[in-house]
């Protein structure tokens, strides 16, 4: 109501995760199904509404680009992509000493060294390299994170990356 008297500079909608809804559609018969079909096409009109206005700008997120359905993506809708790649080399070592800061880290840990065995992760896999090892740490009874609690701690997360979870009765 804001925007359309001009009372409003504008707004940002931001949609998370939107391959929860926005996926292609098929024939399910299934309740759920015809229900995120239901919201799908709800999501695709409200989507044109907002096409017309410039005051509102809509940006979506996913992990899973692949997946979407093509009318998501067509002009006037969804029709612009970005691509936000992994943490290089150096980032990646700068994500860990920001998420280790506030913790008891050894002189031997060369976070440049580290980052070296992680090439593939995201931020969120590399503040959990700082959490497990911590937890390592820990373990130990050890006040301080060695060098060699940040690498098992890599190896730890990586095993979560390929799906090989340790399961404890």
């Amino acid at each position: 109501e804001k925007i359309e008297s001009g009372t409003s500079s504008g707004a940002i909608l931001f949609i998370d995760e939107i391959d929860a809804i926005g996926t292609k559609r098929f024939g399910g018969d299934q309740s759920g199904d015809r229900e995120v079909q239901r919201t799908m096409l709800e999501l695709l009109s409200q989507l044109d509404g907002f096409s017309s206005n410039q005051m509102i700008k809509v940006i979506a997120a996913t992990n899973r680009p692949d997946v979407l359905d093509p009318a998501l993506l067509r002009s006037g809708r969804l029709d612009r992509k970005i691509e936000l790649p992994h943490p290089d080399e150096p980032a990646r070592a700068k994500i860990m000493q920001i998420h280790s800061r506030k913790m008891t880290v050894s002189a031997d840990v060369v976070f440049e060294e580290l980052a070296r065995g992680c090439d593939d992760f995201n931020g969120a896999q590399l503040k959990a390299i700082c959490v497990e090892a911590g937890m390592l740490a820990l373990r130990r009874e050890s006040v301080e994170i060695s060098h060699e609690d940040f690498v098992e701690a890599i190896t730890v997360v990586a095993a979560k990356k390929k799906g090989s979870l340790d399961y404890f009765a």
